[in-house]
Order: C-alpha cells, then sequence, then structure tokens
C-alpha cells in the first residue's frame, strides 16, 4: 500500500476535521507526521489529541524538516498565498481550504504558479462531496431526468456563525466569500459552466461589516438557469443548518433536496423518496456530521487523484472558475446589470 506523509498547517476550529479525516485515512496508508499553528498552545494540544509526533509555530521549518507528501492548509485566507507559495517552491503538494484566495488575482497567480512548477494544488471544496450532492451528481449522469434546464441552489440559515468564528463579522466581502463559494460551486458542478450572472446583496444586520445576504440569477451555457442564493439572517423555523437544499428541473423530471436530506426524485411523473443522510462518523455530532463525513470524502477523492497523478476533482485551476463566479457576482451587483463571465 502507498504510504503518504501528511503535514498540517493551522489547527483551529475547522481543522479539527481534517485532522480526524485523515486519521480515518491511516486504513489507506496516510501519516500525519507534523502540525503546525502560529499559537504554540493550539499545535501543542492538537498533536497531543490526534498523536502526531512533531509540532511547529513556524509553517516553513516544519516543510524543511520533514519529506512530505502532502501539506493541508487550512488557515485564515489572508495567508494562503505566502503559505501556498511557500509549497510551491518546495514541490510540495498541497490542499488549501476555501475561499482559495482573496481576490480573483490571487487565486490565478496561485494556480498558475503550481502549473509552472507542475505541483499538484487542489482546493478542499467539499459541499460538491456531501452524502445527498454525490446522490444527486449520479442521477444527473445516469440521464434520470435528462438534461438540466432549470434549478435553485439554497443555504439559508440564521445559525450563529459568528460565536465560533468573530472574525467573519469583520469582513467587508463575506457572504459570498465563505458560502457563495460552496453553492456556485454546486451550481458548476450540476448545471455546467455559466455565461453571465447577475446579483443583488444585502446587508441584513447592521453588526456585520460586509454583506450577509446574496441572490444571484445564472444563466448557464447549456441554457439552464438557476437561483443561486445563500444567508446568515434567515429567520426561518426549524433552521436547517448546515443543510444545502436544492430544486433541480430537466424534461423527464424533478430532483428536490429537501431538509433533513430527503432526496424526491421525480421521472416521468412517479416520485421516490430516499434517505440521502450522512452517516455519523464516530468522531461527527449532529447536525455538523454531514459536513464533517463530506470532509473525510474529500480528503480521500483529493487523497486518490494525488496518488493517480492527475489533478484533483476540485483542482486550483477548477476553483478558479468557481471563484470567477464570486467576482463576477460582486461586479454585478456593484453595476446592478448582467455581467458576462468570462
Amino acid at each position: 500500500m502507498a504510504q503518504t506523509a501528511v503535514g498540517v498547517i493551522g489547527c483551529g476550529f475547522f481543522a479539527q476535521n481534517h485532522l480526524h479525516a485523515w486519521t480515518d485515512l491511516r486504513s489507506k496508508g496516510v501519516e500525519v507526521v507534523a502540525v503546525c499553528d502560529v499559537d504554540e498552545a493550539k499545535a501543542r494540544a492538537t498533536a497531543d489529541k490526534f498523536g502526531v509526533k512533531h509540532w511547529y509555530t513556524d509553517a516553513e521549518a516544519m516543510l524543511a524538516t520533514h519529506k512530505l507528501d502532502l501539506v493541508d492548509i487550512i488557515t485564515r485566507v489572508e495567508t494562503h498565498r505566502d503559505i501556498v507559495g511557500l509549497a510551491i517552491r518546495r514541490r510540495i503538494p498541497a490542499i488549501v481550504q476555501k475561499p482559495f484566495g482573496l481576490d480573483l488575482a490571487a487565486c490565478q497567480a496561485m494556480a498558475d504558479d503550481a502549473q509552472k512548477a507542475g505541483v499538484f494544488l487542489a482546493v478542499h471544496e467539499n459541499f460538491r462531496f456531501q452524502v445527498p450532492m454525490r446522490k444527486i451528481q449520479e442521477l444527473l449522469r445516469s440521464g434520470a431526468i435528462g438534461t438540466p434546464s432549470w434549478g435553485r441552489v439554497s443555504f439559508r440559515t440564521g445559525y450563529d456563525i459568528y460565536k465560533g468564528q468573530p472574525y467573519l463579522a469583520k469582513e467587508t466581502r463575506f457572504a459570498l466569500m465563505d458560502l457563495g463559494v460552496h453553492v456556485f460551486d454546486l451550481a458548476r458542478v450540476l448545471l455546467g459552466e455559466v455565461e453571465h450572472i447577475s446579483a443583488e446583496l444585502q446587508r441584513r444586520n447592521p453588526n456585520v461589516a460586509g454583506e450577509d445576504t446574496a441572490t444571484m440569477l445564472l444563466k448557464h451555457r447549456s441554457g439552464a438557469v438557476s437561483i443561486v442564493e445563500c444567508t446568515y439572517e434567515s429567520r426561518r423555523v426549524p433552521d436547517v443548518f448546515p443543510e444545502t437544499l436544492l430544486e433541480i428541473e430537466g424534461p423527464k423530471g424533478a430532483i428536490i433536496l429537501k431538509p433533513g436530506s430527503v432526496l424526491d426524485v421525480t421521472i416521468d411523473s412517479k416520485t421516490k423518496t430516499y434517505d440521502a443522510d450522512a452517516p455519523v462518523l464516530p468522531w461527527a455530532e449532529r447536525p455538523w456530521h454531514i459536513i464533517q463525513e463530506s470532509v473525510l470524502a474529500t480528503c480521500d477523492s483529493i487523497l486518490e487523484s494525488l496518488r493517480a497523478g492527475r489533478p484533483a476533482d476540485t483542482s486550483a485551476a477548477d476553483n478558479v472558475r468557481t471563484f470567477t463566479l464570486v467576482e463576477a457576482a460582486y461586479e454585478a451587483a456593484s453595476a446592478g446589470r448582467s455581467v458576462r463571465v468570462t
């Protein structure tokens, strides 16, 4: 069995899910050999918790000391370009947490640098790897409802995201960067690349610096039209956080993903209902389990791509296309008109 030495940079809130995932992948020959965080207490505690022998507070020192096959970068977005640059210069394959970069230029520069150096670079875009999304992709590939012509991708919650990540309230570009990248990625995967986009942004919470709600209308190259929306200011009960709800229509039927990961599939006027919920892994808990299982699935998929010598499904180049939609949405909202996506 192939052995893969992994280093993890960033030991914060969400990184714990990554570390659990890499621990589960020991059965596939993965070993986390070192962790790093600028906060010494976090680095030391994480190493102890996951049985990792080495911990660091300096990423460059960690990369220089260990022969790594893969580095997983789970840090704040403003650090990504520098840390990705360190990995590329040392020719170490890397995964970087979303959002990929602070802006499109930074994302494109990292993707270009990796391509020129011949270094594997992927983005940890996990929504497309959620159990219900994987099931929907299978249905669409099988042609169950024909070629999709209309869709809605919706992530609406009032969950207090600021309690665990207070810095988000200070971000001047917020909902599209934090949630938009996810829902745009799903729209691309399920309905194809986008031709043009219009957008309306709102700041409904006066204590938040950036937009907390975004509503977009997309025209896809296939001819399909989709509504893509995300907010942290929903007041609906029950709140389905952290679920994404979906509707997709085609000439032969429709697919509807409802709360509780209930999937209604209508083909030729006959509807079947499926339980598309994710398993609750031993280290996971509801309602986070759907995200936590997708972290494992994302890491596993990227690992398999690396070992096979092919780009990841969520490669840097692929994620640039998703981030292009984020930038186009900001432009469309500012200009008050539809923007062509290039």
